[in-house]
């Protein structure tokens, strides 16, 4: 089954301090639901986890991530991974995702992925793998947010109009962040309810906020 992703969010924080967030694995692994860093082969290879808890049964995929384009003029990465479940399904995929900065000083990043996957996971169906990936990236975009803002605020704070000096900024702290499986029961249920919400505002004739 093929999905195709398209998400955009913002982030309060200078377009090059989300710009090393996005090429560190260290930084931005934390912040993905239920993912765990397993090695950096190098700089652009790096092998993970994934774990999806349903229920009483816990699944992990193993995969790997390769950066495949990195254009720092243009703030643009692209990105292929691949990994396997224990059961043995399969997800292959790849992501774009782009940066600019925004009028007010934040940063947008634009990120579009096509995924194709196998095993028992498409027996959920398209609407609802595509429903859950979103609630798992509204957790991603939180969580990058209460990192990186805060990280922003401090360093304007401490030189307020200075410029960018000549060296090496110093990197950024981890992500501190508590890892769970990701729930896909409630995750679920989100979705059929967002689902359900939305129709019925269309019926009242209303725009869902």
């Amino acid at each position: 089954m093929a999905i195709d992703i398209t998400e955009t969010f913002q982030v309060r924080a200078p377009i090059e301090l989300v710009w090393r967030f996005l090429l560190d694995p260290q930084q931005v692994a934390p912040c993905m639901p239920g993912a765990a860093l397993d090695e950096i082969v190098d700089e652009r290879t790096f092998l993970g986890t994934v774990k999806i808890k349903v229920g009483a049964i816990t699944t992990r995929y193993k995969g790997k991530v390769q950066l495949t384009e990195v254009d720092a003029a243009a703030r643009r990465v692209r990105m292929a991974a691949e990994g396997r479940e224990t059961g043995g399904g399969t997800a292959k995929g790849a992501m774009t995702a782009e940066m600019r900065t925004l009028p007010d000083g934040l940063t947008e990043v634009a990120a579009t992925a096509s995924v194709d996957l196998t095993g028992k996971i498409v027996q959920v169906g398209r609407g609802m793998i595509q429903g859950v990936s979103h609630q798992l990236f509204l957790q991603f975009v939180s969580a990058v947010q209460g990192h990186l803002e805060p990280l922003a605020a401090a360093s304007a704070a401490a030189a307020p109009g200075a410029p960018a000096p000549e060296v090496l900024p110093p990197p950024l702290p981890k992500p501190q962040i508590e890892q769970r499986a990701i729930r896909i029961v409630p995750l679920v249920l989100s979705v059929i309810w967002n689902a359900i919400r939305r129709f019925l505002l269309r019926l009242l004739g209303r725009r869902p906020s």
